[in-house]
């Protein structure tokens, strides 16, 4: 678990709660690395929603971006390669009177954590999970991810990469998801909004975020994204159409548009669940004579 928990000392004055902050831990980021971006947009957007710091709590999986937990004075969970989005669900279902937000790459979201990623939006969790997605493997200095581009030469295709790169806002659309979104470092104040628009989303809210990694990634560079970015809100683009979303999000190449592709109200997983309708688990009775005498049977 990362190291992030939330301030133990409430203020006095004016009965404020502890909003979310910067921890003591600095981030460990190449300089220039979008992620920083993405961390600033992350404490906008919840300090901006006055949503206390004890009742956020931060999960990631593996990679650069993965350490994002740890830089914000939220409670925090660092987890394995892949897992963030059912470390995310577990949390959320056991007290889902917290704000929870996944974080990640697109090695780790889009790689092993597909599976997750799927299942997740399917269910309608209602969780924000936000991606760096920087078109490259950036921890382990340089492979090719499954968002690089066709033809990309890296350490794991000295002769370019001949896979298709995948569309997560696509298949963000096809799984389910009722919020997708895509932002670009460039551009912290968007990405605020789009994931404080997701933090209040009621339902699965998925923001790609398009952050470039400056030390491996020599053709999806800040100037790149720069000379093709489009928002899709001066285009007149409709959020309630699923038919013009779907257009948008494969759209790649001499335009990249960012914003809010795709939103809609639908019944979340745990509006379904009978179980949670109780209220958040951790505060339902066990039903056993008390913790100690549950645990007691496992010793």
């Amino acid at each position: 678990m990362a190291g992030t928990s939330a301030p133990s000392v409430t203020p006095t004055v004016g009965n404020l709660l502890p909003l979310l902050g910067k921890s003591d831990t600095k981030p460990t980021w190449c300089p220039g690395c979008g992620d920083f971006s993405v961390v600033a947009a992350v404490e906008m957007a919840v300090k901006r929603l006055k949503i206390p710091s004890h009742d956020t709590v931060i999960v990631s999986g593996i990679g650069c971006s993965s350490n994002l937990p740890h830089f914000l004075s939220s409670y925090g969970f660092h987890g394995i390669h892949g897992r963030a989005l059912p470390i995310a669900e577990g949390i959320r279902w056991a007290n889902h009177g917290l704000t929870v937000i996944a974080t990640g790459g697109d090695g780790d979201g889009f790689g092993i954590g597909a599976g997750h990623f799927v299942h997740t939006m399917r269910r309608n969790v209602d969780l924000t999970y936000v991606t760096m997605d920087n078109q490259i493997y950036g921890l382990t200095t340089g492979q090719a991810s499954p968002t690089s581009m066709m033809g990309h030469k890296t350490k794991s295709t000295p002769t370019g990469v001949i896979e298709n790169p995948i569309h997560p806002l696509a298949l963000a659309l096809a799984s389910g998801a009722t919020y997708v979104a895509r932002a670009f470092s460039g551009d912290v104040k968007q990405m605020a909004d789009l994931i404080a628009g997701g933090i209040q989303h009621k339902g699965f809210a998925f923001i790609d975020a398009l952050s470039p990694c400056v030390t491996y990634n020599k053709i999806n560079t800040f100037d790149w994204f720069r000379q093709r970015v489009y928002k899709l809100e001066s285009a007149g683009h409709d959020p309630s159409d699923i038919g013009q979303a779907w257009l948008r999000a494969i759209e790649w190449g001499d335009k990249v548009p960012t914003g809010l592709f795709y939103k809609v109200d639908k019944p979340t997983y745990e509006d379904l669940e009978e179980v949670l309708s109780a209220g958040p688990l951790v505060g339902q009775p066990t039903g056993m004579k008390g913790r100690e005498a549950l645990l007691d049977e496992f010793i």
